[in-house]
């Protein structure tokens, strides 16, 4: 495996705040078991401040970092809004623009070409 970078890759990020571990770890496990995310990391702890209907609320969320092809981007939008708890989830696709081609390899490996 090489250790060379690779430049505007195919992968992206979809960023999504979950209400708890439990939904996360749920949410993340089907997505890699169907192939549609090579990884998602899990990071508890968040504070969310925002407003919904007319009040300004502040809730715990666990965020969750879906790393995928940018192919799958909206299948994998689709499956994940399926398991997703919330009445408006938000599902932000960010672009991967550098990547370790190693890294990348396994990862094409374990997604839907």
């Amino acid at each position: 495996m090489s250790g060379e970078t690779q430049i505007g890759s195919e992968f992206v990020f979809i960023y999504t705040p979950l209400p708890d571990i439990g939904t996360a770890e749920a949410m993340a496990r089907a997505l890699v078991r169907d192939r549609l995310a090579a990884c998602v990391n899990l990071y508890p702890g968040i504070v969310s401040v925002y407003e919904w209907k007319g009040e300004v609320e502040t809730d715990g969320e666990v965020v969750a970092f879906i790393k995928t092809r940018r192919a799958l981007a909206e299948e994998t939008i689709a499956a994940a809004r399926k398991l997703h708890p919330y009445e408006v989830p938000a599902f932000l696709v960010l672009p991967i623009e550098n990547g370790n081609e190693d890294y990348l390899a396994w990862a094409r490996g374990q997604v839907k070409a």
